[in-house]
């Protein structure tokens, strides 16, 4: 059992204002901080955006104020570390972490802070933590009861069955065996629950109570098209919502190939927008620097592989767009979600066509995984499959997988956009009875071109060498394009009434549901193909002319907002620091709608903590008494 902490001084709430500047805690973060402070274990999911830091921040100040020790924060994220420990300094916070990023001697140094007790926060890597050197450091802390909470951020990284597994979280267990007193808390933004449960058992947290917040992020706009041209399409998704009189929105596109990633990345770029490439391909001095200038600079969009992402803490990413699809919702759910951090406005746009399903299916079977994982993953990508043909609310579909109700929430395409929805039946059972009379009569499979050109009726060179223009269902499809028919494909292959062969060219066969469909027991129902849908109001009011935390503010509070963002970036650069870790744009915005005269004027700004207000109030007071006013 975890030891419980004495009562002491501060209390949270007054962490929470005079550290990090906040009025008050969001949602369940009161609770899983009270909990944690007392010395209980915790489990905590919590969407992106959601304060998942704070959670553990603040009772490692608590814990290290009461005289309980340190806190090991084990993240697999150099950026991160570096990125969280630049704001704790800001906040006036001591913590440090231990990556390879640093020389043996700066290394030393920091192992030598850690046992004299003058760090509050530490972060490791997994890989770290569980090495013999570092254990024996934290035994010497915990002998000595100096050793407070150990946080396990990212914590689906632990499941086989999550979106990003890493086999170094599972020797983290070492944790509770080798010290059992100290309370852990694992913290993710992304489980079903069958992940949740393997975090569970893999971490040894069956006493762990969970804390598990709405998965709903109400400003993320989510949209999903048919895949025709994904470059063309993506340009115009950018142009259209993402390009104002200041310049572009910055963004992520993820692609599934590094190839992809290049081309995709220079076409952008030809386009006139800063577009850096990124994954693991590159020299990891090129990534790096990509990964710093879009954390640092406006408006740049990042094109990357999922290697890129985990952990960005970025806030204003106004849009990820998506031009393959995710291996599964877990996947999507957690990349879509670097989206709109500040809770403004963002969208999450993928394009989404039969290769990707094709592709997703091969991958699952190719792999050299058991027969049961397979199982789950392709359950997994048939949830997804499911979410990209829904006709319906995608947010209800997309938390529905979560275990979570909601009602329609007006602000997806469907919702927006109701499609039409016509009866695909008899083209489903058309294309089953052609995959059926095809193999009766050349004892082999074919793939998805071949079998439409000859429901079409398509005299093609392959047609005529198998003789398959003398079969009944040749030409009987005539009405209907190859969009639609590729439609009903996907839909098909998602409700498993059709297998994709991978062994043999990515052929299509027959399963024991498509006899359901043959039968007519099974009523397939397609969304009308639209690749084009018709510009429609977003919520960002198309391509706004000021940031959309400024957008309430009269001309005189633009000013100023635009003087504070741009002292902002030089004390950023002295800093090297992302500019969001010195105040978010909410934080100046307010700052420029209170017009403040005097010290006193910047009390209870979000984000302006006792530390922040001492090293910058004047500064500040200066840039918004400088700006120029409207009349100027």
């Amino acid at each position: 059992m975890s030891m419980p902490a004495p009562s002491s001084s501060p209390s949270v709430e007054s962490i929470l204002g005079d550290v990090f500047g906040y009025a008050a805690f969001r949602g369940p973060q009161k609770a899983i901080v009270d909990h944690v402070v007392a010395g209980g274990d915790a489990l905590v999911l919590m969407p992106t955006g959601g304060g998942k830091s704070l959670c553990y921040q603040i009772p490692a100040i608590a814990r290290q104020n009461a005289g309980l020790g340190i806190t090991v924060v084990v993240s697999p994220l150099i950026a991160l570390m570096h990125d969280q420990v630049g704001a704790l300094h800001e906040a006036g916070v001591s913590a440090a972490f231990l990556n390879s990023t640093l020389s043996g001697e700066e290394a030393n140094a920091v192992e030598k802070r850690l046992l004299r007790g003058d760090i509050t926060l530490l972060y490791a890597a997994p890989e770290r933590v569980t090495t013999p050197r570092f254990l024996a450091q934290l035994d010497a802390l915990y002998e000595r009861g100096q050793l407070g909470l150990f946080a396990i951020d990212e914590a689906h990284c632990v499941s086989q069955w999550g979106h990003d597994f890493r086999p170094e979280y599972r020797a983290l267990t070492v944790l509770h065996e080798r010290f059992p007193r100290v309370p852990r808390m694992a913290l993710t933004a992304t489980a079903d629950d069958l992940t949740r449960a393997d975090i569970v058992e893999r971490l040894q947290l069956e006493e762990a109570r969970q804390f598990v917040s709405s998965f709903d992020r109400p400003n993320i706009r989510y949209t999903i098209v048919e895949k025709t041209d994904a470059t063309a399409q993506l340009l115009r998704f950018i142009e259209r919502e993402h390009t104002g009189p200041e310049g572009r929105d910055a963004g992520i596109v993820y692609c599934q190939t590094r190839k992809k990633v290049e081309d995709l990345a220079q076409t952008l770029s030809k386009a006139g927008m800063t577009a850096l490439p990124y994954h693991a391909g590159l020299d990891s001095a090129v990534r790096q620097n990509h990964q710093d200038r879009f954390l640092r600079e406006d408006g740049v969009v990042m094109v990357a592989t999922i290697a890129f992402g985990m952990g960005i803490d970025k806030p204003d990413v106004r849009f990820v767009a998506h031009l393959d699809m995710p291996k599964n919702i877990e996947g999507y759910y957690q990349e879509t979600g670097r989206a709109g951090r500040d809770g403004l406005p963002a969208n999450a746009w993928m394009a989404y066509g039969l290769q990707d399903v094709v592709n997703q299916r091969r991958m699952i079977d190719e792999s050299p995984a058991g027969e049961e994982f397979k199982q789950v993953m392709r359950g997994k990508l048939d949830a997804l499959l499911t979410l990209a043909e829904a006709t319906d609310c995608r947010r209800v579909r997309l938390l529905g997988y979560f275990g979570e109700s909601s009602t329609p929430c007006q602000n997806c395409d469907n919702c927006l956009q109701p499609p039409a929805v016509w009866d695909g039946t008899e083209a489903a059972r058309m294309l089953l009875s052609t995959i059926y009379r095809v193999q009766q009569h050349s004892g082999i499979s074919f793939g998805a071109g071949h079998l439409m050109d000859i429901l079409r009726g398509k005299p093609t060179e392959k047609v005529a060498q198998f003789g398959h223009a003398s079969l009944s269902t040749f030409g009987i499809g005539r009405t209907l394009s190859e969009v639609q028919l590729r439609g009903v494909l996907r839909q098909l292959i998602a409700q498993g009434a059709l297998a994709v062969n991978a062994q043999a060219f990515n052929t299509l066969q027959l399963t024991d549901l498509s006899r359901a469909v043959l039968k007519g027991e099974v009523t397939v129902l397609l969304r009308e193909s639209v690749s084009t849908p018709a510009d429609r109001k977003t919520s960002r009011a198309k391509a706004s002319a000021v940031p959309p935390a400024a957008a309430s503010l009269d001309e005189a509070g633009q000013q100023r907002f635009a003087a504070l963002k741009a002292w902002r970036g030089e004390v950023a650069r002295e800093h090297n620091l992302p500019a969001y870790v010195i105040f978010h744009d909410a934080t100046l915005a307010a700052i420029a709608a209170r017009a403040p005269q005097s010290p006193d004027d910047l009390q209870g700004i979000s984000g302006m903590g006792a530390k922040k207000l001492d090293a910058y109030g004047e500064e500040v007071l200066r840039v918004c008494n400088a700006a120029p006013t409207p009349a100027e």
